[in-house]
């Protein structure tokens, strides 16, 4: 009886200490963070834009009589679309607010318009066509707020104020009957204008992270140059004047920055065994 007891409890003891090893589990250690090196230069960056630019002439004007004449609206004065390009220089003050001077210039845009009045030569009222092309350089000073950054986007609103130096090349004026458009005068030419005038712009866009130091900048641009003079005067007309431009620009650039704060893996110095 002894010998069965004792092996009894044996086998007990033995499942017991067997259930034990089964439902023990050992602790979780947390996983460290994986520890990041900070990397600061200063606040400075160079930029460079192209785009595309949808042009609005607000009105174009001229004046006709001789003394005792008077201004005269054009029937009908528009301008195409064109291209922009531009340089920069910029401070990143912080994450949110960034400042830059930029310089642009707008290519060349080809005007056409028309006038109702008399002809020199040719009998009876005339509608004039008139030709040229318009082109200015601006300098503008601009600051931006940077929303957030979600990823590798940052979309940021701006403003900017300025002057714009437009350049107007000679108008060409030629003036026909409306009875008989093959009865005209001769071409007439007036010496293009041009003066500094002022200006200023709201933007909104995104820049996009390429490298810690590189960003892609895609955004749109409003600006709005003042009204000034356009032509002189010549064969009885002018001078002109236009009441200024609206511009909408795409734009699509790139911006390196001296000045950014990048957070990159921190390596150890690597373990040399002697």
């Amino acid at each position: 009886m002894k010998r069965i007891l004792s092996g009894v409890v044996a086998i007990l003891l033995s499942g017991t200490a067997a259930f034990a090893a089964d439902v023990y589990q050992p602790p979780i250690e947390p996983v460290p963070e994986q520890p990041v090196e900070v990397i600061q230069t200063s606040g400075w960056y160079l930029r460079g834009d192209v785009g595309y630019a949808w042009n609005n002439l607000r009105g174009a004007n001229y004046y006709q009589g001789g003394p005792g004449g008077s201004i005269t609206s054009f029937e009908t004065a528009d301008i195409d679309d064109s291209w922009v390009a531009g340089v920069g220089v910029g401070y990143q003050f912080n994450n949110y607010l960034r400042a830059d001077i930029t310089a642009d210039y707008w290519g060349g845009a080809d005007f056409t318009g028309s006038t109702l009045g008399n002809c020199g030569s040719v009998v009876g009222p005339c509608r004039s066509r008139d030709v040229t092309s318009v082109s200015a350089w601006s300098l503008m000073a601009n600051a931006y707020v940077d929303i957030g950054t979600y990823g590798a986007f940052t979309p940021y609103v701006g403003a900017g104020i300025g002057a714009t130096h437009v350049k107007w090349d000679k108008l060409r004026n030629t003036s026909c009957s409306i009875a008989d458009p093959s009865q005209c005068d001769p071409t007439t030419g007036h010496d293009g204008e041009s003066k500094w005038r002022f200006t200023y712009a709201l933007m909104a866009g995104t820049a996009i992270d390429l490298t810690c130091n590189l960003k892609a900048d895609v955004g749109y641009r409003f600006r709005q140059v003042d009204d000034g003079d356009m032509f002189g005067y010549a064969n009885g007309g002018g001078p002109g004047s236009d009441e200024g431009f609206y511009i909408h620009e795409a734009r699509a650039g790139l911006r390196y920055s001296f000045g950014s704060v990048c957070e990159v893996p921190y390596e150890p110095e690597p373990i040399v065994y002697k």
